[in-house]
């Protein structure tokens, strides 16, 4: 069959990488792609190609459906997703993966999942949707400035600014909600109590009546060693995490997934793609932090390693409302993704800057380096992004895949770059 997957980073790299695999796929493009995608090869020996449109022109991706006929379409990025691109294809009779526009807002409307949640019992923080600013700030200082202020819409994962004290939750409306930091995103903001205890991301394939939980796995949002510095869209992670028992996963995933299947049912939502709840565990329980309508990156370059299914089932089974049927399987090993940022990042960065030693990082036992931010120049692999790799490495023991991690980014180089030394740390711990 042949499989077109949309968009440019990591989590698409590593899609591109896991769907090569499947002995059901003959051709593969990947639209736009980068420089890792262009490197991959089909199981059956044909080339991955890129083609050169972006993920959010949907007139040009139905375009080139239509001409080139796909049998399957993988919809990776956020964006496409708000905009409609799943009804746009399946209206032209083609099969995509990915939640419809409606379901799509779990992600790209923070205040419609806040209010989803708290309608349908889903454990999450207290919180208040503005519009206004002044009222933003006067609910901010009920939770004594200590809160996290959110961009209403989508932000390319870094439309959270966390606050501390009633000084800085101003400074984080003022950001977002008057100096439109986030652009028409932060048209709204949420604010949300300052929820304490330990982050874990979850990830559930859904088909629209059945949820099937993936393992845990622990991202690093900040960019700096010990959780400093700004939020990006994540510096590494690692699965499992060690915080929960399989039991307590499932309970977990029983707290906040059935309630939300049963409030998909009664507002008459058709939710078939991957739900990525970040979860609190609080003292008082697991509370959602946000929803997410898509597969986590970096968390998909350590799942997919993992993942023992043919992903070109899997995601038939989604978009075909087959899940029930169907059993995950995982490998017991651990893996660790380690992301190399550019300098700078997730603030203005230089790109073009060119990548030495990915042969040699690669050529090391259970490791495989995603791309993200790069490109091709003259024959040579560039940065053209914030987050350039995704270092990701597979062992027996949590220990010995992190090693394996920081050994093979340690022989990597570019001018600038940047990563944490403390991805898995807690894990360890």
């Amino acid at each position: 069959m042949k499989v077109l997957v949309l968009g440019s980073g990591g989590r698409e790299h590593a899609l591109v990488w896991k769907l090569a695999q499947s002995p059901a796929v003959s051709r593969l493009w990947c639209a736009p792609g980068n420089a890792g995608t262009a490197m991959e090869v089909t199981r059956s020996g044909a080339p991955v190609v890129n083609v050169a449109i972006p993920a959010d022109d949907l007139d040009g991706l139905l375009a080139f459906a239509r001409r080139e006929q796909p049998d399957l379409t993988v919809v990776g990025p956020d964006n496409p997703l708000a905009l409609g691109v799943v009804e746009r294809f399946q209206a032209a009779g083609f099969t995509i993966w990915g939640p419809n526009q409606r379901a799509a807002q779990f992600e790209s409307s923070k205040a419609f999942s806040q209010d989803f949640m708290e309608r349908h019992g889903i454990p999450t923080a207290k919180s208040g949707t503005f519009a206004d600013p002044v009222a933003a700030k006067r609910f901010c200082a009920t939770l004594g400035g200590r809160c996290a202020v959110k961009a209403d819409g989508l932000a390319l994962g870094k439309g959270v600014l966390l606050a501390g004290n009633a000084a800085e939750a101003e400074r984080a409306v003022d950001e977002i909600m008057v100096d439109k930091a986030f652009g028409s995103a932060g048209a709204r903001v949420v604010v949300q109590e300052f929820l304490e205890g330990m982050e874990i991301s979850l990830h559930a394939l859904c088909d629209g009546k059945t949820a099937k939980l993936f393992p845990t796995a622990q991202d690093h949002k900040r960019a700096l060693d010990g959780d400093q510095g700004l939020n990006t869209g994540g510096m590494g992670t690692y699965s499992p995490a060690p915080f929960l028992t399989d039991a307590e996963l499932a309970d977990v995933g029983r707290q906040i997934l059935n309630p939300w299947l049963a409030g998909c049912a009664a507002d008459g939502i058709d939710f078939r793609g991957l739900l990525y709840p970040g979860v609190m565990l609080t003292k008082s329980g697991p509370k959602v932090i946000e929803f997410n309508a898509r597969f986590g990156d970096p968390e998909t370059q350590v799942y997919l390693p993992r993942l023992e299914n043919d992903l070109v089932e899997l995601l038939l089974a989604s978009a075909e409302g087959r899940l029930a049927d169907v059993e995950l399987k995982w490998s017991p090993n651990a893996c660790v993704c380690v992301v190399l940022a550019s300098g700078g990042y997730p603030g203005s960065y230089a790109k073009g800057k060119v990548i030495h030693g990915l042969d040699q990082a690669n050529a090391l036992p259970g490791v495989k380096v995603f791309h993200a931010g790069t490109a091709t120049k003259d024959g040579q692999t560039v940065t053209s992004g914030g987050r350039g790799l995704g270092v990701t490495a597979w062992a027996p023991t949590l220990r010995a895949a992190r090693d394996q991690a920081y050994a093979a980014a340690n022989v990597i180089c570019f001018e600038g770059i940047q990563y944490r030394r403390d991805i898995a740390a807690k894990g360890l711990r």
